[in-house]
């Protein structure tokens, strides 16, 4: 499979830098090449700089800016669901003495606010795909830089399981961003540094306080790559390398591929509708209401995948289009007896059901990761169960009509057991009474469908009103909830939203979204004299010099 960059249309874009769509295909991209061969992929990066979202803004030395991600997104994805048996995945590029530059700088300082922050947010998670294709789907990454990797390029190569660097005495890895541009490494680099790679603290401080980088023996010995070789021995050591990787993996799944067929949502001003997916934008009201319907017939799985995708999708799309809703009612509607089923098929041990099952997994850890409030509305009709109950129990607050005679349930299946833990490493329900273990022990031992007043003793939703106030109630919440200062709202949720334990890609989303969110509302780095702005400049850039 592979992508010609010159046979692709150009990119759709609109007036703000995002995309008009997030859905891409190998025969579109402008940027990426895949070639599968048996068990080893390679994937080429070849940015067409006359290609970025953008107009005006060339995408110069292999820079990005979000198209080029979400063409990796893509490949990512079709890599673990089109290609199972694929076990190592090489990254490279196809410029001479350059790996990757990192995020566009232009487009940086052109973007404005909400851009710059969800498409650090964006490419976060897609390096973190990157890295749960390592663990769980049995695809190791290989970084092969035969060039210069600098800030976000450096970070695409952090994401990888190895990196091999040439040693040429030019080519460098380089974290730049304090000194150069007033802002930090927006893609998780400061974090995999210690964290991941466990490079000293003083030399981690040092390597990102050098704009120039670090090369050769001593990118080594600091540990920020995991071999070298001259360009004369280079082929050898990579070839090495992915020989290594093949001799420790398994056995390739004996099921061929399952292709990513085109989404094709109808979009308007008032609607986004999918197949199974319905959500109702409100501007006035400030909300978007998704309606997640129940599956319908067909393939449990392939469906699974498709219900999925589908949410992913609209995610992205409010995100992006849409950041003036800032509250996400969600609801669901049909059987509970097809979500059992869709459950049963997700619990299997096939590799198509392992790979379905960490996609809901991520798309719901994208859903809670986002900067919106969440509600959850439980009322007659509803079928929220298992991997469905998953998004009543990622949202701040929940509903439940307490009415007997309308049937609501709602029901746990063992995927709500620890199928889809969040980025604390802890399941919802385990993160909902963290700290209340006995709690958690009544809640895992409930079984079949629970009405509003069990639900309620269990501690599984926020409120049971009557059939009386139900609608009263939740319309002053959503009313109250939208008249709050959209930055406190997010800073609270972001706090509150999980509890326990500090991993890797809760300091990435906890700690630096909120931290980038911060620098880059500040003059020393996007004012009119700030890093950003003199990027390239003859002048260099004017701080306000107090720290607080």
């Amino acid at each position: 499979m592979s992508a010609p960059a010159e046979a692709a249309p150009a990119p759709a874009g609109r007036p703000d830098g995002a995309p008009a769509s997030f859905e891409t295909s190998p025969e579109r991209w402008r940027h990426w090449r895949l070639a599968v061969d048996g068990r080893v992929a390679r994937l080429e990066l070849r940015v067409d700089e006359g290609a970025a979202l953008f107009e005006g803004v060339p995408l110069k030395l292999n820079s990005y800016d979000l198209g080029v991600d979400l063409e990796l997104r893509d490949a990512v994805q079709r890599l673990r669901f089109e290609h199972p048996e694929v076990a190592c995945v090489v990254v490279e590029s196809a410029l001479p003495e350059v790996f990757c530059a990192g995020a566009n700088i232009g487009m940086l300082a052109r973007a404005g606010h909400p851009l710059k922050v969800n498409f650090c947010k964006l490419t976060n998670e897609t390096r973190l795909e990157m890295e749960d294709a390592t663990r769980s789907a049995g695809q190791t990454w290989l970084a092969a830089l035969r060039g210069t990797a600098s800030g976000g390029g450096y970070e695409l190569a952090l994401a990888c399981a190895r990196i091999l660097l040439v040693d040429d005495r030019k080519a460098a890895v380089s974290l730049p961003e304090v000194p150069l541009l007033a802002v930090l490494p927006g893609t998780g680099g400061l974090t995999r540094l210690v964290d991941k790679r466990g490079v000293r603290r003083d030399r981690a401080d040092a390597f990102c306080t050098v704009v120039e980088g670090v090369r050769g023996a001593r990118a080594l010995e600091w540990g920020l790559v995991d071999a070298i070789a001259p360009p004369s021995r280079f082929d050898a050591l990579l070839e090495q390398e992915i020989s290594r990787v093949l001799a420790a993996a398994g056995p390739p799944p004996a099921a061929d591929g399952v292709p990513l067929e085109p989404l094709a949502p109808a979009i308007s001003d008032a609607a986004l509708s999918y197949s199974h997916l319905t959500v109702s934008l409100d501007a006035e009201g400030r909300k978007a209401t998704w309606t997640l319907h129940a599956p319908r017939g067909g393939d449990p799985l392939r469906t699974g995948l498709r219900i999925a995708r589908e949410l992913d999708d609209a995610i992205l799309r409010l995100r992006f289009h849409h950041p003036e809703l800032g509250l996400w009612l969600l609801r669901s509607a049909g059987d509970p007896a097809a979500v059992r089923a869709l459950d049963a098929a997700l619990a299997g041990e096939g590799w198509l059901a392992r790979e379905v099952r960490g996609l809901w997994r991520r798309v719901l850890k994208r859903l809670e990761h986002s900067a919106r409030s969440l509600y959850a509305a439980i009322d007659a009709g509803s079928c929220f169960v298992g991997s469905y109950l998953e998004l009543t129990l990622a949202a701040d607050r929940s509903w439940m009509l307490d009415d007997p005679e309308a049937g609501v349930a709602l029901e746990l299946t063992a995927l709500n057991r620890g199928a889809y833990p969040m980025a604390n490493g802890l399941s919802r329900l385990e993160t909902r009474f963290h700290g209340a273990p006995d709690a958690l022990a009544r809640v895992l031992a409930a079984a079949g469908p629970m009405d509003a007043a069990g639900a309620a003793e269990l501690g599984l939703v926020s409120a049971a009103p009557d059939a009386l106030d139900f609608e009263d109630e939740l319309r002053v919440a959503l009313e109250e909830r939208a008249s709050f200062s959209p930055d406190a709202l997010t800073g609270m949720e972001a706090s509150l939203r999980f509890a326990g334990p500090e991993t890797l890609e809760s300091k990435i989303f906890a700690r630096l979204s909120a931290w980038q969110n911060w620098i880059f509302q500040r003059p020393n780095a996007t004012g009119p004299e700030g890093g950003l702005r003199r990027f390239g400049q003859p002048e260099r850039p004017k701080f306000d010099w107090k720290r607080t």
